[in-house]
């Protein structure tokens, strides 16, 4: 189960932003105010078609200070789990929806006295909220933009149009641009703070570069959600509940759990938040961890797996659920 009571929403629009994103907007079915978010904040989106439920994040792109709606954008993967097909091919203006109240994993932070924002691809949906925010309040920020095309790129016209070149600064690879990220990190004012979205590999390259130039930890933030990968088939006995399920092979342990009629919590079901943590009650085989929350040192134990995301090879697991 999630950690607060899901909402009932209306599509009230869909968008085509690329011939690979869509946008969509929602608003409450009851017509009442959404909660008030803030920017960085996601919402786990339920879909139920083909006999199969399916949950997945989504980065909130709306404002924060307008409760009317929440908006956000679905890049279609060409390997997709379901979730982004269903989304593109099934949902359509007028149909309802159930999403859960959101939650921030990605915070501005406050203190912060101008903010750097990295965005690659997808990943610039949340800074859409977090700039909003920051004109709003007049913070002093600046993104940079990396994108494969002009026109897979999704908003960069309006960013610019919006904030201005100065602030918004756009790097496309196919006409050779790349962000230069030493000259950026370098000379900022005391106080700034470094954000990062996009794809593992380029988060993980910002991230390491900016502690290289001295950059302390706490000024660093990024977020990703993973999908869980498939894979083989596996059987998952559940020692509280005293039920087995099998795990199919493009089939998270959360989804064939909640399939099989048993709570277990989430938050972000993207490996990054820790909520559905569970101890792993007896292992005949290896815990295959795909999550970024358990240090290497708590995966090389063994005694805890992250269901949302990681998988298992072997004879038998059993999980305390």
């Amino acid at each position: 189960m999630s950690i607060n009571a899901d909402i009932p929403v209306r599509v009230a629009r869909v968008t085509p932003v690329t011939d690979k994103i869509k946008r969509f907007r929602f608003e409450r079915t009851d017509g009442q105010a959404l909660p008030i978010f803030s920017a960085g904040a996601h919402v786990v989106v339920t879909m139920r078609g083909d006999g199969h439920m399916r949950r997945n994040p989504y980065s909130l792109m709306s404002a924060p200070h307008d409760p009317s709606a929440y908006e956000i954008s679905v890049l279609r993967v060409e390997e997709s789990r379901g979730g982004s097909a269903f989304m593109h091919e099934q949902v359509r203006e007028g149909d309802h929806l159930t999403i859960s109240q959101p939650v921030n994993l990605f915070p501005a932070d406050a203190r912060g006295r101008k903010h750097i924002l990295v965005a690659g691809g997808i990943g610039i949906t949340p800074f859409l909220a977090m700039m909003s925010q920051f004109h709003r309040s007049n913070t002093a920020f600046e993104l940079h933009y990396a994108i494969r095309s002009r026109s897979h790129g999704a908003y960069w016209r309006e960013l610019i149009d919006e904030y201005g070149p100065e602030r918004i600064k756009v790097y496309v690879d196919e006409e050779g641009g790349r962000i230069p990220l030493a000259d950026i990190l370098d000379n900022q004012p005391l106080g700034t703070h470094f954000y990062v979205c996009g794809p593992a590999g380029m988060s993980d390259f910002c991230l390491r570069t900016a502690r290289d130039a001295g950059w302390p930890k706490e000024n660093l933030h990024s977020e990703r959600f993973l999908a869980p990968p498939p894979g083989e088939k596996f059987a998952v006995e559940l020692t509280r509940s005293g039920k087995t399920v099998t795990v199919g092979d493009h089939q998270s342990i959360l989804e064939a759990v909640e399939e099989a009629g048993v709570d277990a919590p989430y938050m972000c079901r993207g490996g990054a938040c820790g909520q559905c943590e569970t101890a792993v009650v007896r292992c005949d085989g290896t815990l295959q961890h795909n999550d970024i929350y358990l240090t290497q040192e708590e995966k090389a134990a063994g005694r805890k797996i992250m269901v949302c995301v990681s998988r298992f090879q072997g004879k038998s697991l059993a999980l305390d659920l």
